[in-house]
């Protein structure tokens, strides 16, 4: 694969062979593939809320969207003193998302104002986390929750968050090796999933929806 002529079906390409792009910073141009030889998961059953995350979950201060601002969300995830989304990764996974394939999750507070989100990719049942944001306290925690209460609602098997950060361990996310993510990967891109279905309406029903799947 020649990352001097990334193409949308190639970062699919990619997706299914288990790689993923990256840059080293907004103004470097080129563009590499990474393979980790440990990568990071999201047990889909594993998603660990705490008692003050339900809390916050409760609140009635939040508004929760699926691809209302999609280039909002990349923006938000690149504003950063340092970041691996440049110009042309932030205009591929645009393309992405205009053609189905890539989707964005986003919080809202009540003045409508986008305080956080994830952003990823849509194979078969696996999806692929690309980057969050927040702009207030907790407001990453609640797009996951609502991203994996969406993943399990539509049928997902794999939830790739590339990397496992201290911050992801705390919400349940593992480790594993590359050959056993590969066998993860052949086997959800085996089955289809739906994203954009019906998410619960608000924080309690989520709570309430996650019991009953539990």
């Amino acid at each position: 694969m020649d990352p001097d002529a990334l193409t949308p079906e190639l970062l699919l390409y990619g997706y299914q062979s288990g790689v993923f792009p990256m840059a080293e910073g907004r103004d470097d141009p080129e563009i590499f593939w990474v393979d980790p030889k440990r990568r990071g998961v999201f047990p889909l059953d594993g998603f660990h809320i705490s008692r003050s995350l339900a809390r916050t979950l409760r609140r009635d201060d939040y508004r929760v969207r699926i691809d209302t601002d999609f280039a909002g969300v990349i923006e938000a995830c690149a504003d950063r003193p340092e970041t691996w989304i440049n110009a042309e990764i932030a205009e591929l996974y645009q393309q992405l998302h205009d053609a189905g394939h890539a989707h964005s999750l986003e919080v809202y507070d009540l003045d409508d104002q986008l305080i956080g989100g994830v952003y990823g990719v849509v194979l078969g049942a696996a999806y692929f986390g690309e980057s969050m944001f927040s702009r207030r306290r907790d407001a990453s925690k609640i797009a996951l929750a609502w991203l994996v209460d969406r993943l399990r609602a539509g049928g997902f098997r794999l939830f790739d968050t590339q990397f496992l950060t201290s911050h992801l361990a705390s919400l349940g996310a593992v480790e594993i090796s590359r050959a056993a993510y590969r066998r993860q990967l052949a086997e959800a891109l085996s089955y289809e999933a739906k994203f954009t279905g019906p998410g619960p309406a608000t924080g309690q029903e989520l709570l309430q929806r996650r019991t009953q799947m539990s």
